[in-house]
Formats: structure tokens, sequence, C-alpha cells
């Protein structure tokens, strides 16, 4: 029998992009956590319903990484 796989689609972003989002909640790390077209994204040093542009450092198959640019 065949094993069961979750469809994996390109995430919306990549790497360098700049975005404006708004932090929909806190990771347990302490990193904001905002959603691009539905896909994670973690940014440091943010707090709770910040609206701020990101650019997108680093993305990996379910989530990415973002710094705050201004």
């Amino acid at each position: 029998m065949k094993e069961f796989r979750e469809f994996e689609r390109k995430p919306p972003v990549q790497v360098g992009d700049v975005r404006s989002v708004k932090i929909e909640a806190m990771g347990s790390s302490g990193d904001g956590i905002a959603k691009i077209n539905g896909f994670v994204v973690f940014v440091p040093g943010v707090k709770l319903n910040d609206e701020v542009t990101v650019k997108v450092t680093k993305i990996l198959r379910k989530y990415g990484f973002a710094e705050v640019v201004e």
C-alpha cells in the first residue's frame, strides 16, 4: 500500500521578497508569526498585532523567516 503524502505546493514567497504583514501570533521562542497567502513566516523583534514591512530571508518547506525592513 502506498504511503499517503500531504499535497505540497510551492511557497507563495521567495527569498528577497518584501511584503507588508500583520503579526497574528507569537511563537514559543518569542518570534512573531505572520502569514503570507497562508504560508507561515517567523519575524523576530515584533509584537502581536504589529503591521510591518518584512524581507523574506529563508524559506523552508512549511514555513519561512523574515526580518523587518522599516
